[in-house]
């Protein structure tokens, strides 16, 4: 079982949680919760009901029966950690949070991206992890910022003891005038897709382009978005950019 993604930026999933419950405007048109009502829906970890804090404790379901996947691929991968729920929602025991990343302590030869819109839990509980293993090369750590409303998260990031920390601006749904990249190694942006996708502005991500590239941040353009994913295309400005942080070329060396 391989898990290989389709998302840009990654190359393979690992869900050991699915499930989640909505927190912020990013939340409203989420691919996850899409799939999990439609293609999904019944299967192991889907019960179909839709993700709002009233269903969480039906819908945010571990798979302890999955931890180990990552020691099986021998080819190192970036792997997206929970492409399908939240790592820190707080309906994950504190333990089950520290079994994954015990996991991911045994597989030094892959990079672990998890991203999590609940930096606060995340801050709290992989301080204290590290605390006791260190910080842990290749893992990095990010948080979702879809408006300005919520670039606090950077803040709590930025105070999380990580190897590499991320942004992932998708859906971008206004300008980030507010965000602050000290501290942050790799920013994500992309719009919004499916049905009811709400519109990006070419102008919000060129500004964050340009700051990320002022700042000395890897930046990632994913998308355009649109009806479908891949509608709009990739490119800004004639180009794409797909940069990643310094560090991920040396254990990834050997990916295809």
């Amino acid at each position: 079982m391989s898990n290989l993604s389709a998302i840009e930026w990654t190359d393979s999933t690992w869900n050991p949680v699915t499930g989640c419950s909505k927190v912020s405007p990013g939340c409203a048109h989420c691919y996850a919760e899409t799939l999990a009502l439609t293609r999904l829906a019944g299967r192991q970890g889907y019960p179909g009901l839709p993700w709002t804090p009233a269903n969480a404790a039906q819908n945010v379901i571990l798979h302890p029966d999955r931890l180990l996947l990552p020691t099986r691929w021998h080819q190192p991968r970036r792997v997206f950690v929970n492409s399908m729920s939240d790592l820190f929602h707080e309906l994950v025991p504190d333990p089950y949070v520290r079994q994954v990343f015990d996991v991911m302590a045994q597989c030094p030869q892959h990079q672990f991206q998890v991203l999590s819109k609940r930096p606060e839990r995340m801050h709290a509980l992989h301080r204290l992890w590290t605390e006791l293993h260190g910080i842990l090369p290749n893992v990095w750590l990010g948080t979702s910022i879809e408006n300005d409303r919520w670039v606090g998260r950077a803040d709590e990031l930025r105070a999380t003891p990580a190897a590499i920390r991320f942004i992932s601006a998708e859906p971008l749904l206004g300008p980030l005038p507010s965000l602050d990249l000290a501290g942050i190694d790799w920013l994500i942006v992309g719009g919004e897709s499916g049905i009811g996708h709400r519109a990006i502005e070419a102008d919000w991500v060129r500004d964050l382009r340009d700051r990320a590239e002022d700042a000395g941040v890897a930046f990632f353009f994913k998308q355009w978005g649109g009806r479908r994913a891949k509608a709009g295309g990739r490119e800004l400005d004639g180009r794409t950019w797909d940069e990643y942080p310094d560090s991920s070329a040396e254990i990834l060396a050997g990916v295809g």
